[in-house]
């Protein structure tokens, strides 16, 4: 029998393979005056493919805007911009919403090249 958490919904694998999650390094970090929870405004570097991208991230907890930046990082390419606090964001940054940690991105644990898709 498998336990399933109660939030969690089953998927197929297909419907896995459509998300595009990438790797890419963080140019810029500032704080975003319009968010109503504390975020930051980050343009993510994806290589030469997909190149700069803007996203909004509630990310204040563990990291100031300087200790961002230069970081590699995971995030989703492929979802449909949408506003968010006045900013495009293009993309979605992977964290871990820990109940003691705060938000945790999400991060390989080598260097590798901006761009790299998730397999």
């Amino acid at each position: 029998m498998t336990i399933i958490h109660p939030l969690t919904e089953q998927i197929e694998f297909f419907d896995f393979l459509k998300v595009d999650v990438r790797v890419g390094i963080i140019l810029s970090a500032k704080l975003n005056p319009k968010a109503k929870l504390p975020a930051y405004e980050i343009d993510v570097d994806f290589g030469a493919t997909l190149g700069v991208k803007k996203s909004s991230a509630q990310l204040t907890e563990n990291y100031t805007a300087e200790e961002l930046i230069g970081k590699q990082i995971c995030a989703v390419v492929n979802f449909p911009p949408r506003r968010v606090a006045g900013v495009k964001s293009e993309v979605l940054i992977l964290a871990i919403v820990c109940n003691d940690n705060g938000t945790v991105l999400i991060q390989p644990n080598i260097p590798v090249t901006n761009g790299e898709r998730l397999a």
